[in-house]
């Protein structure tokens, strides 16, 4: 209540929330069953991605902006994984290219063309195999091209160059349970995470140390989730010990006691946060609620403010959050939502009402732009940067995304050549001894993963003669 009984001056107390008309939503969609809590739903100033139901195996469907209405059954989908997808994300860098984790153990990158997909779309760019549970968790590094972080319910963090496709981070012994989330900080040289152990972690990922823990950040035994704001500091949302939910705010440097916990309600659904750097707004929505609320934080006491409630009527399965360069400055919006129901994805637009037709320069600071401020290797030698930003003055013009081009390390590359006779006969003897133990374990590998294949193509034989069979006594 105290949160509430405080009038303070804000230019965000009015933010007015309004769902689009029925023609301007996505209808038809059969959005996944998965019992996972990720949000289901990714978007970008482009396209709207949505993980749906897909029988043997795992698809999303993504759509252009514009093209809302009813979605033809037979619309095509990213469809390569051969189990559940659980997470998407958009890179934040193109938007044409999207990393999806599943089931399946994989992660896959994709990219998407450029007036959205014709036909269903079962290549990837890359296929990431590293984890050995099935991956929950996909993350693109906010200021560094190409980097790509994954988490999967094996309790490892792996943190990828896609431009190569190789695993360059495996932070495997950090988490002794299941990783609920995973946030990057402004500029990437830090990720906090939330685990099942109740615990919040900041992880250096390129030092791989843990550099600030706390324990029983919420007492409660429900799934938390955990984000860094914009100015270093983390924003929590949990259970208590009675069920209640909680949010908190914590400074990394000192975890002992939280800046501000406020308890809000007893329902159980994971509060899912959204985080708007330019104008320090968290959104929370809970799964299975009907509402987002809304929260300014600030450097003044209780510094979480409670703002206001967007009600609606049904619960929503899951949200997408556009980017800031996706939304409409001439009608003052400040976030817009995509919110998942059992057969469709709704639009929900939040602004600021104003009177003058000017640009409001308060409410749009220059926001994150499309342009990487490092690349990958630099990332991985140490460089940090902020993200490089843009000003939304004339509205958001998208440029040409180049291509997600992968350059697979050939490793066959650093072998002398077989018909340089002169170079073999200089190669020290030991080079070649080397290299034949790393032949035999590589060609265990394919073995190996043959083995799988086959085994993996039986198992589906059988499944499908069963099913045939079915299908025949049902027909009988």
């Amino acid at each position: 209540d105290t949160m509430r009984r405080v009038v303070r001056q804000s230019k965000f107390r009015h933010v007015f929330g309004q769902a689009v008309k029925n023609d301007q939503c996505y209808d038809d969609i059969r959005v996944s069953r998965v019992t996972w809590d990720s949000s289901f739903c990714a978007v970008n100033p482009r396209f709207v991605a949505i993980i749906v139901d897909a029988s043997g195996g795992g698809a999303f469907l993504v759509l252009p902006l514009h093209k809302t209405g009813r979605i033809d059954k037979s619309y095509p989908t990213v469809c390569g994984h051969t189990g559940p997808v659980l997470d998407i994300d958009w890179c934040p860098h193109n938007d044409q290219v999207i990393a999806s984790g599943s089931e399946d153990c994989t992660v896959m990158v994709w990219q998407i063309p450029e007036n959205g997909l014709t036909l269903s779309l079962t290549e990837p760019v890359v296929v990431l195999e590293g984890h050995s549970k099935r991956v929950g968790i996909v993350a693109w590094h906010p200021t560094a091209r190409n980097v790509l972080l994954s988490a999967g319910c094996d309790n490892a963090i792996i943190i990828w160059n896609v431009g190569t496709g190789e695993a360059l981070i495996n932070l495997d012994d950090m988490h002794v349970d299941m990783i609920y989330n995973v946030s990057w900080n402004r500029n990437g040289s830090l990720i906090c995470t939330a685990s099942k152990d109740k615990k919040v972690r900041v992880i250096d990922p390129r030092k791989q140390e843990i550099i600030a823990e706390k324990e029983k950040t919420h007492e409660g035994a429900r799934p938390m989730r955990a984000i860094f704001l914009a100015d270093g500091n983390i924003f929590t949302t949990g259970f208590s010990r009675m069920s209640e939910r909680q949010l908190a705010l914590w400074n990394p440097k000192n975890m002992e006691e939280p800046i501000a916990l406020h308890e809000m309600d007893t329902s159980n659904g994971v509060l899912l946060p959204f985080y708007d750097p330019d104008t320090n707004i968290i959104y929370l929505c809970g799964k299975g609620d009907s509402s987002i609320r809304y929260f300014e934080i600030t450097d003044e006491s209780p510094y979480v403010h409670y703002l206001n409630t967007f009600s609606s009527k049904e619960p929503q399965r899951g949200m997408g959050f556009m980017p800031k360069r996706g939304l409409d400055v001439n009608k003052c919006e400040i976030a817009r939502f995509f919110k998942l129901h059992e057969r469709k994805c709704e639009p929900i637009i939040m602004t600021v009402p104003r009177k003058s037709d000017l640009f409001q320069d308060d409410l749009y600071p220059d926001t994150a732009g499309p342009e990487a401020a490092l690349e990958a290797e630099e990332w991985f030698e140490g460089k940090n940067a902020d993200p490089l930003l843009i000003s939304l003055k004339h509205g958001y013009i998208p440029g040409k995304n180049r291509d997600l081009k992968v350059v697979k390390k050939n490793i066959l590359d650093n072998k002398p050549a077989a018909n340089k006779k002169s170079d073999l006969t200089n190669a020290p003897k030991k080079a070649a001894d080397a290299s034949n133990p790393q032949n035999e374990a590589k060609l265990d590998e394919i073995f190996k993963e043959l083995k799988s294949i086959k085994d993996m193509i039986s198992n589906q034989d059988e499944r499908i003669s069963k099913l045939e069979q079915q299908m025949a006594k049902m027909g009988d």
